[in-house]
């Protein structure tokens, strides 16, 4: 049995949840996942996973051997990376991942600056408005706009952003313009699950207030798509409606009451070293992205 291999097989079933998504995102066998898994437990003497027809879950020492798991694979890759000469050229592969409007008008455009500059980088870039766990799904660098739970993450502020609410000319006419928060509870809106709850909204002043949601997505481009048919209000942030308020599509109410801009942030993991493409990246797209978010 390959150790290595089938504690990366472990590691991969126990993120996905299921040995049949790690089986998809690996593209291996169903069959071959599962069997090394269990080789591995034969290997043990100890049962890894509890298996149920609707949920997988970790043992005690499943979730003991995970962390452990994790350390030692980390451990062998700073020490293939250090091997290769990753920490002294930038070279290889850099993972990252920024919100979907965020990272096609302004983060593509500095990667693309960036990979002329460096031929030895390969740059696989996630656009996806849920935030991704950098460990978990193996991420080198993440773009982050708003509050910041993990301390344990390294970041640097880049700028910052307004949340709006605006709506099409049409629908402000048909319905009038709101002249306080107080007067969405008369009012449809486009939510956006991307941007807090879907059924109340938060400005400078408390408490949140409870709106009416009569289309609710999980992307902004579609709220904004809503709000510029006439479906309602919709509350998403600054830059993602630049283009269309610029447009005449929609307009810009109650900006008196914006809550205060929220930080975007470039993150990643605290390391002893970082690795020659994350600093070279880092070094390069920090001036660059700050200057666009002037």
């Amino acid at each position: 049995m390959d150790r290595l291999e089938a504690m990366s097989l472990f590691v991969a079933v126990a993120s996905a949840g299921s040995f049949s998504a790690a089986s998809r995102q690996l593209r291996i066998p169903l069959p071959t996942v599962s069997r090394k898994v269990s080789d591995l437990e034969s290997h043990l003497k100890a049962k890894l996973f509890v298996r149920s027809t609707r949920k997988l879950a970790l043992t005690d020492a499943g979730q003991s051997y995970l962390l452990a798991c994790k350390r030692v694979l980390e451990e062998i890759a700073e020490a293939e990376r250090g091997a290769s000469g990753e920490y002294n050229v930038p070279q290889g592969e850099l993972f990252m991942t920024a919100p979907i409007v965020f990272g096609r008008l302004h983060v593509l455009p500095v990667v693309t600056e960036f990979l002329r500059t460096h031929p030895r980088v390969d740059v696989r870039m996630v656009l996806a408005d849920r935030a991704l766990n950098l460990m978990d799904d193996h991420l080198d660098l993440a773009v982050r706009i708003g509050s910041l739970p993990d301390s344990s993450l390294v970041a640097t502020q880049i700028g910052r952003v307004r949340s709006v609410v605006c709506a099409s000319p049409a629908y402000l006419k048909e319905y009038g313009v709101p002249k306080s928060p107080e007067e969405l509870s008369g009012h449809a809106c486009v939510t956006f699950t991307g941007i807090g709850e879907t059924d109340s909204w938060r400005f400078r002043a408390d408490p949140p207030v409870r709106v009416h949601s009569r289309l609710a997505v999980n992307t902004a481009e579609s709220a904004i798509e809503g709000a510029i048919a006439g479906v309602g209000l919709t509350r998403v942030l600054s830059y993602q409606v630049a283009d269309a308020v610029q447009a005449g599509k929609l307009v810009i109410v109650l900006k008196k009451f914006e809550a205060e801009p929220a930080p975007i942030r470039l993150i990643y993991a605290q390391e002893r070293r970082l690795t020659a493409k994350l600093r070279a990246f880092l070094d390069f797209a920090t001036p660059r992205l700050r200057e666009r978010l002037r």
